[in-house]
């Protein structure tokens, strides 16, 4: 069962996401910001990791370039989800190693599980 780490702010975005995953087969994990996000993808080490950009305490691209200096974090994929769609965004999420990224509003669970299950090769 391939764990996953849900790192976002948005409460009821997080369970929706949560219980997504969980019914999909998932070990899915939550964070509710960035920097506990990043202490538990270093703790917990999972198979993916679902990460926001806006968020308190520390946003998604500064946890994702921490979590790139780790020698087990280089190589988790990260798919950034986010409200912001402008091409900065695009660009520094992708220079930093994230594995896709989606615009909340242009994505539904089941394209996100799809996404998932291809980036871990289960069919």
């Amino acid at each position: 069962m391939a764990k996953i780490l849900i790192v976002e702010d948005e409460t009821p975005l997080r369970q929706a996401l949560y219980d997504k995953l969980k019914r999909e087969g998932f070990n899915p994990l939550q964070a509710k910001n960035g920097e506990e996000g990043l202490d538990m993808a270093l703790t917990e080490r999972p198979d993916l990791i679902l990460i926001d950009i806006i968020m308190p305490v520390m946003d998604g691209m500064t946890a994702l370039k921490y979590l790139r200096n780790d020698e087990w974090g280089k190589k988790v994929p990260v798919i950034v989800l986010t409200n912001l769609s402008d091409a900065n965004n695009v660009s520094t999420a992708l220079e930093n190693g994230a594995y896709d990224f989606l615009v909340k509003s242009d994505w539904s669970l089941a394209d996100l599980i799809t996404l998932i299950k291809k980036k871990l090769g289960i069919s």
